[in-house]
């Protein structure tokens, strides 16, 4: 993969992306929210989209020109409704931030109720969180897992949401590695008389291939991000009944955005096309797979993963019981310089500051876009045993040189973007 032309009109910029493609070929991506896309997908994204401007909608727009961009855009459209079973989808959004965004200016006013989970518990920034526009613009209140369990706590959802009278409930999760009751979430809103919005950004790919049960139907709305599990061009998008479509489109834009990034919105139509295939499903079922098999292997190890194991593509490890002196801090930087990049992360009953937590996340989903399966998976979580321990023990210079170069034959073994 080259850039000629970047680097003779900008050879600092061609640096960066060659350093880039190099980071992503000879270290293991383990954040939960990354993947690596197909060249078709890099393609679309890279493609002369860039250069139109399409306000509106296919058939509707304010700019002359749009014939092209009306076709991209409707199959991205058509596609999502083919992989979701949705009535209406808007794939606008820049973000899943904003597709969340968007929804609650179509359906609430400021200082309307919101009922969402704890970012320490496993939230997302735009559910809720005070230094996010959310939290800023409406009233929140948030619920919790079990402390006991891990698992959400939906009895005490149900009657935190009968008692507060929240406008809207928000379910689907950054950081919760089970599998999510819809229906449960339902019937909590349903007693309250609130919408619920189910933001499945980290399990689009998940659901769109049968490996998580969906939301859709269920929810009022769902919104999600577009590159992580789905592989697909990087946004956002909303999906909803008919009956909200005219004000979550119009809440999109003009409400809240300008011109849609349509070079993103070519890389979502041909991922959600690669989604539709056969061998997607095969592909959601092993990251599922892939990280069961890590978390089993790292509680072997001694670790604790909040709620016993996963559902999903996500392992979270409380190191408080196994490493009390070690942060999540201490053990993201020493595995990333062994090649394993990963983040630290809050867990319920957090006792440390968000920027040095006492947890680790640990995703499965760009390793198994590589080509890993359990075994594979295995040997990554016996790698992140021994880094972490090193941490612990002081000895780091010993271990990540060894742990580096396992990394560096592993990746040569299941190469990307060649």
């Amino acid at each position: 993969m080259r850039h000629d032309s970047v680097r003779e009109a900008d050879p600092a910029v061609a640096d960066a992306l060659e350093g880039e493609i190099e980071r992503q070929r000879s270290t293991l991506q383990l954040i939960a929210a990354e993947n690596h896309v197909s060249e078709a997908v890099l393609d679309a994204q890279s493609s002369v989209l860039t250069n139109k401007y399409a306000e509106g909608y296919p058939g509707a727009r304010y700019y002359g020109g749009c014939e092209h961009a009306d076709e991209v855009e409707q199959l991205a459209i058509d596609r999502a409704k083919e992989l979701y079973g949705a009535e209406h989808v808007n794939v606008q959004p820049h973000s899943g931030t904003q597709a969340n965004q968007a929804v609650y200016y179509a359906m609430l006013e400021p200082g309307d109720k919101i009922l969402s989970l704890d970012l320490e518990h496993g939230g997302h920034l735009s559910h809720g969180h005070p230094a996010n526009f959310a939290g800023q613009l409406y009233e929140v209140e948030q619920y919790e897992v079990d402390p006991e369990t891990g698992y959400l706590d939906y009895e005490g959802l149900h009657a935190h949401a009968e008692e507060y009278q929240p406008d809207v409930i928000v379910a689907g999760y950054s950081a919760y590695p089970r599998e999510v009751e819809w229906e449960r979430i339902r019937a909590a809103a349903d007693a309250a008389d609130a919408l619920m919005v189910a933001d499945m950004a980290h399990i689009t790919g998940l659901v769109a291939g049968g490996a998580h049960p969906s939301p859709v139907g269920i929810a009022d709305f769902v919104t999600g991000s577009t590159h992580k599990t789905i592989r697909a061009g990087r946004g956002g998008m909303v999906m909803c009944d008919e009956e909200y479509a005219d004000d979550l489109d119009t809440a999109v834009f003009p409400g809240g955005q300008g011109g849609p990034l349509m070079h993103n919105i070519a890389g979502k139509a041909v991922g959600f096309h690669e989604a539709l295939q056969p061998e997607f499903e095969e592909y959601a079922e092993q990251t599922v797979a892939n990280a069961k098999a890590m978390g089993e292997h790292l509680q072997e190890h001694g670790f604790e993963l909040v709620s016993g194991g996963t559902d999903n593509h996500l392992v979270l490890v409380d190191l408080r019981p196994s490493h009390p002196d070690t942060s999540g801090g201490d053990a993201e930087e020493a595995l990333e310089e062994a090649g394993l990049v990963l983040n630290g992360n809050t867990v319920p009953g957090e006792t440390r500051s968000p920027f040095d937590p006492s947890g680790i996340r640990v995703g499965t989903p760009a390793i198994t876009t590589r080509g890993f399966g359990e075994d594979e998976s295995r040997t990554v979580a016996h790698l992140i045993a021994r880094v972490v321990d090193a941490v612990a023990e002081g000895t780091e210079d010993e271990v990540v040189p060894d742990v580096r170069e396992t990394v560096e034959n592993l990746c040569a073994e299941h190469p990307i973007y060649e």
